[in-house]
């Protein structure tokens, strides 16, 4: 996400970050190109004019022209206005209320409504150690009801049944009564998608919402249709009280318009990114994190987040004390170090949370890519376990083998084998002169053998 965004800003404000001194005719050619690089991103018209204005005056403002880094200085006031833009802090769900807690999500056809309760579900499970119910009001799409009883099993929640031939609150108020009998934290409301100009459609919602009372109302709507996803928001924030947006599909989404117009359009706060397609692949929404994301500074926080919450920190430990006791580093371990690595969302997740990563070239980028892990976990499993504690013995017969059962060739089995030959000698580093050797020993080797930096990136 705000892929093309990131690139222009990044260009444009690195001609800043080194000048001495401001004239009120950089500053004015400035942003015109963030102006430029805005509208590109597909942000809503009248957020742009707010925004170049108001980082204008600020910019030719005394703090700046007096700065002794007047660049850095001008990068900050972009960074501030930008959070601002997108809503100052992370608005958590109020869930507050005397339990079951009412969700009601509400949305266009088409948007992620049914993925996305499933994901909200997981998320208030895991995170917030909720207990949850769910229920599809829903009848009008063939299956609706269907898929969200498979992904409540998926990820682990109770289902509540419906059919196609109810009346959808009456649904929402059976569901309500079975939630508060089964002493559920929080209620979660799948609704028929919707266009806000079909009136007996919005009149169905808004008796809905009437009669079940929910304590957030979620517009959810998918990103990639940029700055129209904040009027379709406000378009039903007039119909529905709206208390926040879930914006999904934000992993396809290489502009970012829509999170940076919904805020100021509407009023009404992002709460949660939808960024992949699996159950977990949903995330709360940090104004502060995204700009700095947007400037190319990476978002270390969220990281570090994601890091706990999916990695498995006993076998990290376990890894750990192997190594110091001087045990080597095997493929299996590798193995494991790429499972994690893809538990976590894959490289691409990971890069986009890095500082420093829009200084990357391109064509180093390009040849970083999750594939490569589902490759080489497919090679390792193809391996004895012999092989895979004792690589050495690896030659012509055994590669041939390997890359038969891998569905690869032999030149990626070498490739593969240079790759955990790097990574070993980091590794051997370890039990010496601790994390800072090894840490010296990256430096400077991204998009190495295989298509990622050489030996992955150790958990």
């Amino acid at each position: 996400m705000f892929d093309n965004l990131t690139d222009r800003l990044g260009s444009v404000l690195n001609k800043l970050r080194g000048q001495g001194r401001l004239s009120e005719e950089n500053i004015k050619e400035t942003m015109r190109e963030v102006r430029m690089a805005l509208l590109e991103a597909d942000v809503a018209l009248p957020v742009v004019r707010s925004f170049t204005d108001r980082v204008k005056e600020k910019a030719l403002g005394e703090e700046v022209l007096r700065s002794l880094t007047p660049g850095q200085v001008l990068i900050k006031i972009v960074n501030d206005e930008l959070v601002k833009v997108m809503g100052e802090a992370n608005e958590r769900l109020d869930l507050s209320a005397q339990p079951p807690a009412v969700v009601l999500m509400a949305g266009l056809q088409g948007s992620g409504k049914t993925t996305s309760v499933a994901k909200l579900a997981r998320w208030l499970r895991e995170t917030q150690k909720k207990s949850v119910m769910v229920v599809s009001c829903d009848v009008y799409r063939p299956a609706a009801i269907d898929q969200l009883r498979t992904l409540a099993a998926e990820v682990a929640v109770e289902f509540f049944p419906s059919t196609t031939e109810q009346r959808p609150l009456d649904i929402a108020r059976a569901a309500l009564e079975a939630a508060r009998k089964q002493f559920k934290d929080v209620l979660i409301v799948d609704t028929a998608g919707r266009l806000h100009v079909d009136a007996g459609m919005m009149d169905e919602i808004k008796e809905l919402h009437a009669g079940i009372k929910p304590v957030e109302t979620l517009f959810v709507v998918d990103s990639m249709t940029g700055q129209d996803a904040a009027n379709a928001a406000k378009a039903f924030d007039d119909a529905l009280p709206l208390t926040g947006v879930v914006l999904t599909k934000t992993d396809g989404d290489a502009r970012g318009g829509a999170a940076l117009s919904i805020r100021q359009i509407t009023g009404k706060p992002i709460k949660f990114l939808g960024i992949g397609e699996k159950s977990d692949a949903l995330e709360p929404f940090h104004p502060e994190r995204m700009a700095s994301r947007i400037l190319g500074m990476g978002d270390v926080l969220s990281l570090v987040e994601q890091v706990q919450r999916k990695v498995d920190h006993g076998k990290a430990e376990q890894l750990a004390r192997k190594l110091q006791k001087g045990k080597g580093f095997d493929l299996a371990d590798f193995r494991e170090q790429m499972e994690q690595m893809a538990n976590m969302g894959g490289i691409a997740s990971l890069m986009d949370k890095l500082p420093g990563m829009g200084e990357i070239p391109d064509r180093v980028k390009g040849q970083i890519n999750d594939k490569e892990i589902g490759r080489t976990i497919a090679i390792i499993n193809s391996m004895t376990p012999q092989e895979r504690r004792f690589p050495q013995i690896i030659k012509g017969a055994r590669k041939r083998r390997i890359a038969l059962g891998s569905g690869t060739n032999v030149q990626e089995i070498n490739k593969l084998l240079k790759q955990f030959a790097q990574m070993q000698k980091m590794m051997k580093k370890m039990k010496g002169g601790g994390m800072s050797k090894m840490m010296r020993g990256l430096k400077g080797r991204m998009g190495g053998a295989g298509g990622m930096p050489p030996g992955g990136f150790p958990f």
